[in-house]
């Protein structure tokens, strides 16, 4: 009888009932003097905060925001990656109120969904991103949004925490209480917003990344990654307060900036999604920066392909870690050690972290889990799932079955010994003539061709056969390529029809603010200028 694909967690393994407010009152007890937060400037010119200065600030934010909000409440913050988005976090957590994140990049109308369907009573803003006049966008939303109750600019940031009362006790926060709202990066839809608890964002980074990368006291970690996303706000603020490594955050992502940083720093990691990595790697400053500090590089949020893995170590030397996440799993829902022999760590996204459940069901019948080896949809069970969608029973009804599985909407497989693959998202698989054909799998090949730096197959519609692969391709600085070269060199590692029909060279690819590809984009793009030439 075939093992089935499914891993249960140990039972001993122990996740703690605890707050992150809890967590940040032991760091300031255990560990007061040691740098906590530093504000990654150009020049070194950042502010920044011990453990001991971190927990003082945050509890003021704490109090301040109780003079516009209850425990329970919700609170949003509209910010790029300025400190004090890491000190609302910790201050909303303190106070027990919940925290809505909004991408700072999004225009009126987006905001205005996420603003309503999370009820929030009150904003914490940045007045400018990026040409975005946030504070006009606010002062045009507030008659719309009758419960929005309270708009804090953090160009007035002193005169609000001067509102707060010093004297003020602080609520009792559980570990089951809402800690943040994230909304899902609505790449197929409207948002939904994700509520995730105390407990699975404070054990899924001691879990995931403390368990897998050598983050280690008072050695910083530079983060260019996004604190609206879990990425930012969870895996590496929260693993950075539990190993009490200095957390040197970036206001946005920059390669040279980056580079700048780890070395003025002596961080010992490199960090991003792949397209961040890539940027790194390709960057001129990347040859004469020291970077003999760095021992690791850890990647994930989008599928990380053997290749990247392969081009970190040829002119880094060193390994890579990487960890299968979604927002709906706080993040992490397995990763790579650096224990795993080497072929495992280049092509699978590892085993399941500990704590967690995790099987390969049956699209066809979700409850069903399929043996180990065959391709079905992952899911995943435990402490670290959310609660649910906000105000939204059907589709939280959608994602988590029956028995509590949360179902990611990823193909992946597991084999004999725990580890998984993934082959890409459901929506993703392409049927042509009948047959599978998994996109990662051909994006997988085309980033061994050394001119391709990213590429993003999906499938056109085809009259005769139903969907045909198309393939659009973003060549490394220097290379030339065209269809006909790349059509050769995947005829060497692939069947005939897994190779692209269709192509399309660009200068960038279309992603979003966590640095996915946006796909939908590209199958819009790939279906009117097929069906232009169709009619042509």
């Amino acid at each position: 009888m075939a093992t089935p694909a499914l891993h249960l967690a140990d039972p001993a393994e122990h996740i703690e009932e605890v707050s992150i407010g809890a967590l940040l009152r032991q760091a300031a007890s255990d560990s007061p003097d040691v740098p906590a937060l530093i504000e990654g400037l150009a020049g070194g010119n950042g502010r920044s905060w011990t453990f001991a200065e971190l927990l003082t600030a945050a509890e003021e934010v704490a109090r301040a925001l109780l003079t516009i909000a209850s425990p329970g409440d919700r609170v949003a913050i509209w910010a790029h990656n300025v400190p004090e988005w890491i000190l609302v976090q910790y201050g909303a957590a303190l106070a027990g109120i919940t925290l809505v994140t909004i991408n700072p990049a999004l225009r009126a109308q987006e905001a205005k969904h996420l603003l309503s369907v999370s009820q929030a009573v009150a904003v914490v803003h940045v007045d400018e991103y990026r040409g975005i006049d946030i504070r006009q966008l606010l002062t045009e939303l507030r008659d719309e949004l009758r419960g929005l109750a309270h708009v804090v600019s953090l160009s007035e940031w002193q005169t609000f925490l001067a509102a707060g009362d010093s004297d003020a006790a602080l609520p009792e926060v559980t570990a089951d209480d809402i800690a943040q709202i994230q909304f899902t990066s609505g790449t197929t839809g409207l948002p939904k917003g994700a509520t995730l608890t105390h407990r699975g964002l404070a054990n899924n980074p001691r879990l995931s990344y403390l368990r897998h990368l050598p983050f280690r006291a008072s050695v910083p970690i530079v983060s260019p990654m996004p604190l609206f996303h879990t990425a930012g706000s969870v895996l590496m603020v929260l693993s950075c307060l539990q190993s009490r490594s200095p957390l040197v955050q970036m206001h946005s992502f920059d390669p040279g900036l980056q580079l700048e940083l780890i070395e003025r720093y002596r961080s010992n990691c490199l960090a991003g999604v792949p397209t961040m990595l890539n940027a790194l790697l390709t960057h001129p400053a990347f040859a004469t920066t020291d970077l003999a500090c760095v021992e690791f590089a850890f990647s994930g949020g989008a599928f990380v392909e053997s290749s990247l893995v392969d081009r970190i170590a040829a002119q880094l030397g060193v390994p890579v870690g990487i960890i299968y996440a979604q927002t709906e799993a706080s993040p992490g829902i397995t990763m790579t050690s650096f224990d795993d022999p080497e072929e495992l760590r280049r092509t699978t996204i590892g085993r399941p972290i500990a704590g967690v459940d995790v099987r390969i069901a049956d699209p066809a019948d979700p409850l069903r889990t399929l043996p180990r080896g065959e391709i079905g949809e992952i899911a995943t069970r435990g402490f670290h799932v959310m609660a649910g969608y906000l105000n939204n029973p059907e589709q939280t009804a959608q994602a988590i079955d029956s028995e509590n599985w949360l179902h990611t909407g990823d193909l992946g497989s597991m084999d004999d010994a725990g580890y998984l693959r993934v082959h890409g998202r459901l929506k993703d698989m392409i049927i042509r003539g009948g047959e599978n054909i998994y996109a990662t799998e051909v994006e997988a090949a085309l980033g061994t061709h050394e001119g391709v730096n990213q590429s993003a197959v999906i499938g056109v519609p085809d009259a005769y056969w139903g969907e045909v692969v198309g393939a659009f391709v973003q060549a490394r600085p220097g290379h030339d390529l065209d269809a006909d070269e790349l059509r050769s060199y995947l005829r060497q590692c692939l069947a005939p029809e897994k190779v692209p029909t269709l192509w399309w060279f660009v200068e960038q690819l279309p992603m979003n603010a966590s640095g996915k590809i946006l796909k939908t984009e590209l199958r819009a793009r790939a279906a009117d200028e097929v069906t232009a030439e169709a009619s042509a």
